[in-house]
């Protein structure tokens, strides 16, 4: 039994996609390591997965970050 629990804050508003539960959730109702978030509305979190991987995707894309190695190529 942990002698401190931390009490999750945060701002009316804000909704949060746990990726534990798949569920969208108003305030940050659970643990950080299994949320995303926070967005402005209840349809952004519910999108927060699509969301990372357009965002993933245009990065591992983007000439600016690469380092000679392509996605698909084998790491040696």
């Amino acid at each position: 039994m942990a002698l401190f629990k931390r009490k999750t804050v945060g701002k009316p508003g804000e909704w949060f996609f746990n990726i534990e539960t798949g569920t969208v959730e108003e305030g940050p109702q659970s643990p950080g390591k299994s949320r995303m978030g926070p967005y402005a509305s209840r349809e952004e979190a519910a999108h927060a997965l699509e969301t990372a991987r357009e965002r993933t995707s245009e990065w591992e894309n983007d000439p600016r970050w690469q380092d000679g190695r392509g996605r698909d190529e084998d790491e040696s």
